[in-house]
């Protein structure tokens, strides 16, 4: 079993080999991953060594201290969070040597052809095609909401392959090359004035039947492990105290006594709270990761990132008062992440109103919550067994 000082020496002999101050970032990176520091719980030869995933911390601090760069997790969160996980656990050895490595290094950027127009929170009814065509899945039909497109090399997808069965039962998942010419991207501008969000039409787009990622048909079951890892890679990710949303609150609050009332007192203590006791149970929950996959509490703690995000960031506009109402650039542009905390306060206010959407709505969450963790009674689905071609539309 790898130990923390295990973990030490190896990382020792990596800054060694490889000084970061002498060696090129991408050159680093890729030496990290090939030494299993990537991410240690993974396998060997897959940018891990199999060890606890608690001791990754050692790591991070070693390499850090050390000056060390990161692959910038930020940008590529969704290979990271959500692609690297299912690939994992349902890809082929064949698939996991391919794209693992390069996605950890951020090499290749990665996004998520989930949703579509017609089937956002019932994401089951997703009327996007893929037939066969030899060892070819031939893909049309329209995504929207797809983060990063505009920069993705490559995409995870689920396509309708069988529309005689149940909505649930006829998806099949596959990796997408957004390269391919059957592939157009759209941006979406947001109230922001950024477009992070895309429109994806494909027409005509081939898959090789070596691109699916799990059975025809078992999409659904596959997707879910995309999904928990999305809401807990949302709201489970690690931050120090004062991190997040709460830091620039707290700091004005000190900063401008001027702009203090007895209310708002009240309101940034209590949210101060909640923010921290949210920090605290996001980091219990990753201690349960390493028991093994995400389970449902993820969809608990990405609802009270949400709403913790949109009373914060509007206790923060009332707290400037004027200042608050200010906007610093409406520029369209197609950054390549999301700032919460590098941009002013209006901009985390608008920002945040995607925060009870995006990794699912607050309202499919509260339903799974319901279900899933208080075992309390499903909704009536009339619609469960009928064919999907058969369902209105």
């Amino acid at each position: 079993m790898t130990n923390a000082g295990e973990l030490r020496r190896r990382t020792a002999e990596l800054l060694a080999a490889y000084p970061p101050a002498t060696t090129d970032r991408l050159d680093f990176l890729r030496a990290r991953f090939d030494a299993g520091l990537a991410w240690v719980h993974y396998p060997e030869g897959l940018g891990g060594l199999g060890a606890p995933r608690s001791l990754q911390a050692v790591v991070d601090e070693e390499l850090a201290a050390a000056g060390a760069p990161d692959n910038d997790p930020r940008r590529i969160g969704i290979g990271l969070g959500m692609a690297a996980p299912t690939v994992l656990r349902y890809g082929t050895d064949e698939q996991k040597a391919r794209f693992l490595r390069p996605l950890w290094t951020g090499e290749e950027v990665w996004c998520q052809l989930f949703s579509e127009p017609g089937a956002g929170s019932d994401l089951a009814a997703l009327g996007t095609r893929a037939v066969r065509d030899g060892e070819d899945w031939v893909v049309d039909g329209q995504k929207v909401w797809t983060s990063s497109a505009h920069l993705a090399r490559w995409a995870i997808l689920i396509a309708r392959t069988d529309p005689g069965a149940p909505k649930h039962a006829g998806i099949t998942y596959f990796i997408c090359d957004m390269t391919d010419p059957g592939v157009e991207v759209r941006p979406l501008r947001q109230i922001t004035g950024e477009a992070e969000f895309n429109e994806v039409f494909l027409t005509g787009v081939r898959i090789p039947d070596r691109h699916r990622l799990g059975e025809v048909g078992d999409g659904w079951r596959v997707a879910q492990t995309t999904l928990m890892n999305e809401r807990v890679s949302i709201g489970g990710m690690r931050l120090p105290r004062e991190g997040g949303m709460i830091g620039p609150v707290a700091k004005t609050w000190r900063e401008r006594p001027d702009l203090r009332t007895h209310d708002l007192h009240q309101r940034l203590l209590k949210l101060w709270v909640e923010a921290e006791v949210s920090r605290l149970t996001a980091e219990r929950l990753r201690q349960q990761l390493n028991a093994g996959q995400p389970g449902y509490e993820g969809s608990g703690m990405k609802l009270a990132f949400a709403r913790l995000n949109q009373e914060i960031s509007g206790l923060e506009v009332e707290l400037r008062g004027e200042e608050g109402l200010l906007y610093d650039d409406w520029t369209m542009r197609r950054p390549e992440l999301v700032d919460f905390t590098g941009r002013d306060a209006g901009y985390r206010y608008l920002r945040s109103k995607g925060n009870s959407i995006e990794g699912g709505t607050s309202e499919v969450l509260l339903n799974i919550v319901a279900e899933r963790v208080l075992g309390l009674p499903a909704e009536p689905r009339t619609d469960k067994d009928v064919p999907w071609k058969d369902l209105a539309r």
